[in-house]
């Protein structure tokens, strides 16, 4: 490594922020950049550790301490070529991670571990900025023809590597920008649009279409695809979990991606198309105590909420690791994000056992009780009852459900391209495969997998992108993971 005795010579730091009252006044992203100093020491602090966890922590694989060595010698480009040869997007995943990688760090068994995501974040902006990041056109191609459907980091990520493999790659997508959950589900204060759009237009000097406004299965049938050899289904999982308790129809109720997604719309200059939802002077309780649930807050404050609860049906994660939780296992700590620190009031153990709301039909309050929760011989919750009197009434003139997904959306394309769904509802497919039971049709993402993070979209349409081009071509030019890690 750059300097052996790093890791024992500097801590853990992390870019400054901006003051949260300054923050909470506009949706622009408000981390710093490191100096070339901060950005060195931190590089430096990569262990030469022999077994390099953090590659298995990371879902594609990233070769790290690699890049982290040429960071501390300053070969930039260098840099950007081991990290772009496994990760399409790394200004995404370095802003929006919640970095598995740095809980598999050696360094992270006894120390605060490697700052991997944001020496990420930096690797690529300053590729961005040193003219590194080119169009990667195919001038080999191959006459084959594949559809993408659905363009969020699942569906970008195949149609990059199905281009690159010399394919004519054409990503449809039903909302007015491209983007999919990175567009209208991460507020711009987390992830600033302009970064997603720098990107699409890398994509489309390479020679990728975009499609938008196109719908699958509503307004471009399903029988439009027919034209193409193979098809990537990257839809997501978009179908929200409900809470089916009284009072659920009361004007004030809404799921989570309803209120971010019209944020990001007024953001990106976007119409809205159906009654706005503003947080601004009302009582606030979110329900789902995970990183959706944490956007809602940030984006409540900046609306101007007279106040904001979060609810967690989960008793409060501990701070550190137990022995249910193992390096270098991702670790379900207790998670204090940028939002929370803007203002939140936040409860765990605690059930939503219904809303209220006055003679118009409006949100007033929502009648809690609190959980007393059973723990395995690892601390681990099992079961739990309801406290007896614990039972009151929360003010709340709006609310926004954050409770995870459950599945894609059925109706439309998946129903009339007649693919398998497996247990939960998501599309059949064999992981390391990516094949539906429909011959040239393959899925990627949350549409398979089910609910899952940005990383591993990334991989997965990496990986079903390779699985494609072996389909089209008998064998693949695009190296799995492993065989990237192999040749660096």
């Amino acid at each position: 490594m750059g300097k052996p005795t790093g890791f024992l010579e500097f801590e853990r730091a992390l870019p400054q922020k901006d003051a949260v009252e300054s923050r909470k006044s506009n949706y622009q992203e408000f981390v710093h950049s490191f100096s070339d100093e901060q950005l060195n020491t931190q590089a430096a602090r990569c262990m030469n550790c022999g077994i390099p966890f953090c590659h298995s922590g990371c879902p594609l694989g990233n070769v790290i301490p690699e890049f982290n060595d040429a960071v501390y010698d300053g070969k930039w480009e260098e840099a950007y070529d081991i990290l772009s040869s496994t990760n399409n997007f790394p200004e995404f995943t370095g802003r929006i991670c919640p970095a598995p990688c740095e809980s598999a760090c050696v360094l992270g068994i006894n120390k605060n571990p490697v700052a991997i995501e944001e020496i990420e974040k930096h690797i690529i902006e300053i590729a961005f900025k040193k003219g590194f990041v080119k169009p990667n056109k195919s001038f080999l191609k191959t006459g084959k023809k594949v559809a993408v459907v659905g363009s969020g980091p699942a569906g970008m990520a195949a149609a990059a590597q199905l281009n690159k493999a010399g394919h004519d790659v054409v990503v449809y997508e039903r909302d007015d920008k491209v983007g999919g959950l990175l567009r209208y589900g991460i507020p711009d204060f987390k992830l600033d649009k302009s970064v997603i759009d720098r990107r699409v237009e890398v994509m489309k000097e390479s020679g990728v279409e975009f499609r938008t406004n196109a719908e699958v299965g509503k307004n471009v049938p399903a029988s439009e695809l027919a034209e193409y050899d193979a098809v990537v289904l990257s839809g997501g999982s978009t179908i929200p979990r409900n809470l089916n308790i009284p009072g659920r129809e009361l004007k004030g109720v809404h799921y989570a991606m309803e209120f971010l997604k019209q944020q990001n719309k007024r953001v990106g200059n976007s119409p809205i198309e159906v009654e706005e939802i503003l947080a601004t002077g009302k009582n606030v309780l979110v329900i789902g105590g995970g990183d959706t649930g944490s956007d809602c807050v940030g984006t409540s404050n900046r609306h101007g909420a007279k106040s904001v609860t979060q609810f967690e049906l989960m008793p409060m994660p501990p701070q550190s690791r137990s022995e249910a939780m193992p390096w270098p296992t991702y670790p379900m700590l207790l998670k204090t994000t940028t939002s929370h620190e803007e203002g939140c009031n936040r409860h765990w153990s605690i059930s939503t056992k219904s809303f209220l709301g006055d003679e118009r039909g409006n949100l007033r309050a929502a009648l809690v009780v609190d959980l007393a929760w059973e723990t395995d011989a690892l601390g681990r919750p099992t079961s739990f009852k309801e406290v007896e009197g614990s039972e009151r009434e929360i003010p709340c003139e709006l609310v926004t459900l954050a409770m995870g997904f459950l599945h894609p959306q059925q109706e439309g394309l998946l129903a009339e391209l007649g693919v398998k769904l497996d247990p939960r509802g998501n599309v059949l497919a064999t992981e390391g495969e990516y094949k539906t039971s429909t011959d040239n049709v393959f899925v990627a993402g949350d549409m398979r997998r089910g609910q899952s993070l940005v990383v591993w979209a990334i991989s997965e349409g990496r990986e079903c992108a390779r699985k494609v081009d072996e389909f089209l071509m008998g064998s693949s030019v695009l190296e799995s993971k492993e065989a990237v890690y192999a040749t660096v």
